[in-house]
């Protein structure tokens, strides 16, 4: 017999939600496989349904979220999309993503991250902020490196971001708050970046452009697209970076089995993906009636499907609040899944691999060296300040 879904008594969006969301998502959940929120969002925690749904973009679609405003500041196309639009769109990014663009950019990600881990050597043993000393910093410079936009102006990239994220969740205050701020600037910075008379011809920005050439996007969707990769791309890597710096101070056995071993350093980049996720839902929109175990979901409702809490989920992971270099994270969430899986996965792994590389490489040991201090946005999740020190070899 159908189960009515349960409201949820708690505002998993406050701002003391946010500050403990870990608790907060792996509390919701634990309650049971489906929760009705109090604006009538339909949240699932489970990594079984949410795995199901990321997989079956047919009856989860992304034509609508919850929250969703069409007219909102962030840029409309590829997340808001399903195929064969879609399909069409993400080949773009994947076709200016070729070998070619990765073998260049990998060169100049392992150049910029031996220039900043030879800086940070001047400090070893001194308390550091991972985040804006270390990966914050890396991403920040060399992400618009090689979309091929210029240098003035890159002190907006964290408004850009902040205010893209903050429109993912619902108008609560942290929402409010974050469009209190003065976006002008930031606005007009990123109108001007990516124009394509900005651009480095030689860029993935202009090869965004070359696309809409063809025919392939519209000169306008080509310039969302860039703004996309843009914000997409920065802050969850900077931030899954930060959070493996973090798990490595925290498992230091984990940490030194990785120096033993550096080729699990892929697989543990994923595993502090799952281990912390960025991000902590996905929104989706139900095209037909969906049942959950006993609980029916109704056609047209706007759901959550919680990468986090799935990410942590105890029926599908063997101790999942630990971080182990070598499990096996092959259905980790934290990338997305199915068609809407991150298209600059590559992407961001060469970053990691340039920046997390030479950290393992020359780093004996690291250890926390003060609060951790998170992210204010409510479907963005990690840290914003998270002090460590880096005790180098030698």
């Amino acid at each position: 017999m159908t189960k009515p879904i349960p409201d949820y008594p708690l505002d998993i969006f406050s701002k003391a939600s946010v500050r403990d969301a870990r608790a907060v998502d792996d509390a919701l959940r634990e309650s049971s496989p489906v929760v009705r929120l109090a604006d009538g969002t339909v949240m699932l925690g489970r990594h079984e349904h949410v795995s199901t749904g990321l997989m079956d973009w047919k009856t989860w679609s992304s034509t609508s979220r919850p929250w969703h405003d069409p007219t909102s500041l962030r840029p409309e196309i590829l997340l808001t999309d399903d195929p064969p639009r879609h399909t069409q769109v993400r080949k773009v990014i994947g076709d200016a993503l070729g070998p070619r663009a990765l073998d260049k950019m990998r060169g100049h990600f392992e150049a910029e991250a031996d220039k900043l881990v030879a800086e940070l050597r001047t400090r070893s043993g001194e308390p550091v902020d991972a985040v804006g000393d270390v990966t914050q910093r890396f991403v920040y410079q060399v992400l618009p490196d090689v979309l091929g936009i210029p240098d003035e102006g890159r002190e907006q990239m964290h408004g850009f971001s902040h205010m893209v994220w903050a429109t993912m969740g619902p108008p609560n205050e942290l929402f409010h708050e974050a469009m209190a701020e003065d976006f002008g600037p930031v606005i007009e910075w990123l109108g001007s970046a990516c124009d394509r008379s900005a651009l480095d011809p030689d860029g993935v920005g202009a090869e965004l452009y070359r696309a809409a050439d063809r025919g392939q996007v519209t000169m306008d969707e080509a310039k969302l697209l860039l703004q996309t990769v843009l914000s997409a791309g920065a802050d969850t890597t900077f931030i899954t970076m930060a959070n493996a710096l973090r798990a490595w101070a925290e498992f230091p056995e984990e940490y030194a089995k990785l120096r033993a071993d550096p080729g699990l350093l892929r697989n543990a980049f994923d595993e502090s993906l799952r281990w912390d996720s960025p991000s902590r839902m996905a929104g989706r929109i139900t095209t037909r009636d969906v049942e959950i175990e006993d609980y029916v979901i109704p056609a047209g409702t706007r759901c959550g499907l919680m990468f986090a809490a799935a990410n942590r989920d105890p029926r599908y992971w063997s101790d999942p609040h630990a971080y182990k270099v070598d499990r096996d994270v092959r259905h980790g969430l934290g990338w997305g899944y199915g068609v809407h899986a991150c298209v600059g996965r590559t992407l961001a792994n060469l970053e990691a691999a340039a920046l997390l590389g030479a950290i393992v490489r020359d780093v004996a040991a690291i250890e926390i060296a003060g609060d951790y201090e998170p992210w204010m946005t409510t479907v963005g999740h990690g840290p914003m300040r998270q002090p460590v020190r880096l005790h180098f070899d030698g």
